[in-house]
């Protein structure tokens, strides 16, 4: 099975302050075909402009990930973490019982770029928790690097769900080969440039959820780009 998601069938939230894109329904954006992959629930592809963000609000009973591009994000958070999230850093809430948090723009001028990804954890009513890493871009070049796992293998940033999330930056001269388990499939996200997955060219903004294969390709298109891939149980 071989779905693609391009990027001009998302959803769209545009409060001048923020411009998002939603490849699963989220907010007032509904399309009952496009509720979620797996356990991927939400992938928010949030534009913040300076000094604009998300006041303290409420969250529960989610894997909350967020993966910045551009800029830099401030969080605060009821748990009484404070921290600045800049590129090639991943953040994880485990929402659980409850949390609530704020992201603003560390920046009055700059616009911040950021993919927000929600996962459904394995259990409901989990321990509220917070988890930050940087990564080396350089792990990445021509390669997926493993960021986020369910026991955080290899010093990636652990979840509590059967998911594995790599992240690579693909260059023209690298070819990328990826076996798919039993029963496991993989939804990837063009994050910047274009890339081409078993054959198909996928820009920025498009995904293409991948599944009852024993393995995909993976190769730069023009020069190449970044993708997160999501390795779903």
């Amino acid at each position: 099975m071989k779905y693609i998601h391009r990027a001009d069938q998302r959803g769209i939230t545009n409060f001048g302050w923020l411009n998002s894109r939603h490849s699963f329904s989220f907010g007032e954006y509904y399309d009952p075909e496009m509720m979620g992959y797996r356990s991927l629930r939400v992938i928010n592809d949030d534009s913040i402009a300076g000094g604009g963000g998300f006041p303290m609000h409420p969250h529960r009973d989610m894997e909350i990930l967020t993966w910045v591009l551009e800029g830099s994000l401030e969080h605060k958070d009821s748990l009484g973490n404070g921290s600045i999230i800049r590129p090639n850093e991943l953040q994880r809430m485990t929402a659980g019982t409850g949390i609530r948090h704020s992201e603003f723009n560390h920046s009055p001028t700059e616009t911040v770029r950021l993919l927000q990804i929600w996962i459904l954890p394995e259990a409901r009513g989990l321990t509220p928790s917070y988890e930050q890493k940087s990564f080396n871009p350089h792990d990445r070049l021509g390669k997926l690097h493993l960021i986020a796992s369910r026991e955080g293998k290899n010093g990636s940033i652990s979840l509590k769900q059967d998911v594995n999330l790599y992240a690579s930056t693909v260059r023209p001269e690298d070819k990328i080969d990826f076996s798919l388990g039993n029963n496991r499939g993989v939804w990837i996200q063009v994050a910047t440039g274009s890339v081409k997955v078993s054959g198909e060219i996928l820009s920025q903004g498009d995904a293409i959820a991948i599944e009852s294969v024993p393995s995909l390709l993976i190769e730069a298109h023009n020069t190449g780009g970044e993708i997160l891939l999501f390795d779903l149980a």
